[in-house]
């Protein structure tokens, strides 16, 4: 059950990057992004602190920022048009890897 509350909880994180990104592009209601932003952030530290109750603190920290990473990139190449280079994937598919290890190592 904590592995769900985790990947929720990193699910929130690469929420609260898309909330960043449409505040930095935001002309009037930029404050509105900006309170989902927190609402997101508060939210994922409260799960990831949750998770760790059972979970190894390491393994879940870098499984987090991971799909933190992994979710921050691919929004911002399928939403906010960034390139999608060949390094940036090889170094994307290499930390998808690597946080599939941790898991399977705990």
């Amino acid at each position: 059950m904590n592995w769900i509350v985790l990947i929720v909880a990193g699910l929130c994180e690469v929420g609260f990057t898309y909330c960043l990104g449409r505040a930095r592009g935001a002309s009037g209601d930029w404050w509105s992004w900006i309170t989902a932003f927190g609402v997101l952030y508060v939210l994922s530290a409260i799960l990831l602190a949750k998770a760790t109750e059972t979970l190894p603190l390491g393994t879940a920290y870098c499984v987090w920022t991971g799909i933190g990473a992994v979710g921050a990139v691919l929004v911002g190449i399928f939403i906010f048009r960034e390139p999608a280079t060949f390094w940036r994937i090889f170094f994307l598919t290499t930390l998808i890897a690597s946080i599939i290890g941790l898991k399977a190592l705990s």
